[in-house]
């Protein structure tokens, strides 16, 4: 069964998902084979992997370690072009729905599309939505694009049904890395209920409580990667809550 499928049966069945971020960027060997142990001790249930902007050419390296060490089905996260490869089980092909910039929203698809059709990814198109935090992401600064702002839940919701509309598989809403304040739970619940497919909540969430609350909200998929990187033991607290 595909990992999109799965995704779906989980949405029907309202068992939430469980997925960590990993930013290559930020880990040495040592922490990536660490958090991948945490990892796969809590039996989370997806990986991505990626970051707005990618330094030190690691991307490979370290997808090869997680898929050694590890059966947690792997997705790209990509920030751009760059952060491609065949050795990932799929990838979320992010179009930008919140932001107006026609790179973002379709021009490095394009560029990417030629190296995608040769792979064997599973691809799924996902709308991402940048919702403002509190402060200037990575995200926002590198997409050159203004956040939704995180009170104006009718935005989101309109955003969020296009995107539908337009066959995307998958909404992706998120406050963006080292977030100040996390997506509302009240914005949450609004696009959860104007829409069908799998709503994906990231950026800003570290404790149990907002767990549970964006659960509680609507959200399928709860990604977290600061809050890991600074305690991977979290990955087992957060994991119980879920399972």
């Amino acid at each position: 069964m595909s990992i999109y499928r799965k995704i779906l049966k989980s949405k029907k069945e309202n068992q939430k998902i469980f997925s960590i971020l990993i930013d290559p960027d930020k880990h040495s060997e040592q922490s990536l084979l660490k958090s991948i142990k945490h990892a796969n001790k809590a039996k989370v249930d997806l990986m991505l992997i990626g970051g707005s902007l990618l330094n030190k050419d690691c991307l490979e390296k370290s997808i090869s370690i997680i898929k050694k060490n590890s059966k947690i089905p792997l997705l790209l996260f990509p920030g751009n072009t760059m952060q491609l490869s065949n050795q990932a089980d799929g990838i979320l092909l992010l179009s930008l729905i919140s932001g107006r910039n026609p790179e973002m929203l379709i021009g490095k698809h394009v560029i990417a599309a030629p190296f995608l059709k040769k792979t064997n990814l599973e691809i799924i198109p996902t709308g991402y939505m940048l919702i403002e935090s509190g402060k200037i992401t990575s995200a926002s600064y590198m997409s050159n694009t203004i956040p939704i702002p995180n009170d104006k839940n009718d935005i989101a919701v309109s955003t969020a049904t296009a995107g539908e509309m337009l066959g995307l598989k998958m909404i992706y809403m998120d406050a963006g890395s080292g977030a100040m304040t996390s997506v509302s739970n009240e914005m949450i619940q609004a696009v959860s209920k104007s829409i069908n497919i799998p709503l994906i909540i990231g950026g800003g969430i570290k404790t149990e409580k907002q767990v549970k609350e964006k659960f509680a909200a609507g959200a399928d998929i709860i990604v977290v990667g600061n809050a890991l990187e600074e305690n991977p033991t979290l990955i087992n607290s957060l994991s119980k809550i879920i399972k």
